[in-house]
């Protein structure tokens, strides 16, 4: 039987990961995965081949690797990796290599994941998010954001993913040890409301997103799983360790001199949906990402699952 194929970029990243697995495990089979990737004989390639999937070499640096990977393709799962160059300036040449190759292989649905250009927000004169390499507030937004209008007038549905809970196994936020030996969950957003989802959860949505195919195509859809304030985080966490965890809502500044690669974009980033609360989280409503995948997890959830995979960090 014919099925439509969906070519994904990152197959084996985070957000492409999750969309190949939804394919692969989608109970009516309705699209075929193309897996794109620049490490075909890598262990997560082998996996993904050895599971059905079609496993094509790209390299979003090189649009003709693109052309050939998205040909005959009905649909385009398209997504930037930032934290692998810390360039944004590098996130834009990329998105532009997808949308005219997506352009070229005449595909019938780009589901883009995107942010927003936190410049719209706050101007660069403005002093309320200091100004970063000149050009950005919040670059790993900005990129993205910037980068929207490279896919105007192709057949786009615009996916505004949010904070992934993995961050706190993978990225170094989960919980650390104070001087006194006291648990602390850091997250410099005062009391505000963080909308945060499983990374696993991001596939299933987009697979939605493609079987509803022309109805959301034009459409900006903002996903979350839920949105919880630090304290609310820290109290999950107390509940999954059995130890108690206080949140510490650190001072945007020190956060930015954390010293890790992107620590001051983080700052920025978690002062900008402090100060815009309201509007960031009414753009990723949870219940209709649950319309979109009814086994959408909580964070309780996800921690219940997880929770031996979360590192706790000695004092300093």
């Amino acid at each position: 039987m014919f099925k439509p194929v969906i070519a994904v970029i990152g197959a084996t990243g985070a957000q492409g990961g999750g969309l190949a697995q939804a394919i692969l495990n989608d109970p009516q089979q309705r699209f075929a995965l193309r897996a794109l990737t620049r490490k075909t004989d890598g262990a997560a390639a082998r996996a993904l081949a050895a599971a059905g999937a079609e496993v094509v070499a790209a390299d979003l640096d090189d649009e003709s690797s693109l052309v050939r990977a998205f040909a005959g393709a009905h649909g385009v799962f398209a997504v930037t990796n930032f934290w692998e160059h810390l360039s944004p300036e590098r996130e834009v040449v990329q998105a532009g290599n997808i949308a005219r190759a997506a352009k070229q292989a005449a595909v019938k649905h780009v589901i883009w994941s995107t942010l927003e250009d936190t410049r719209r927000f706050v101007p660069l004169a403005d002093p309320r998010l200091p100004t970063l390499g000149g050009k950005y507030k919040v670059p790993h937004y900005d990129g993205k954001g910037e980068a929207d209008a490279l896919f105007a007038g192709l057949p786009v549905t615009y996916l505004q993913t949010v904070f992934y809970w993995d961050n706190l196994i993978h990225f170094g936020m989960g919980p650390r040890r104070d001087a006194n030996g006291k648990l602390l969950f850091v997250l410099p957003m005062g009391e505000a409301r963080l909308p945060g989802i499983a990374a696993a959860d991001i596939g299933p949505a987009a697979l939605a997103l493609f079987a509803r195919g022309p109805e959301v195509i034009g459409k900006t859809v903002g996903i979350a799983g839920e949105h919880l304030s630090g304290a609310e985080i820290a109290a999950e966490l107390s509940r999954a360790l059995g130890e108690t965890v206080t949140h510490y809502a650190m001072p945007p500044a020190d956060y930015a001199k954390l010293g890790f690669p992107g620590a001051d974009d983080l700052a920025n980033m978690f002062e900008f949906k402090r100060l815009f609360e309201a509007e960031y989280r009414a753009s990723r409503p949870v219940e209709e990402t649950r319309k979109l995948h009814p086994g959408l997890q909580s964070f309780r959830t996800w921690l219940e699952r997880n929770v031996q995979k979360v590192p706790v960090a000695a004092a300093a």
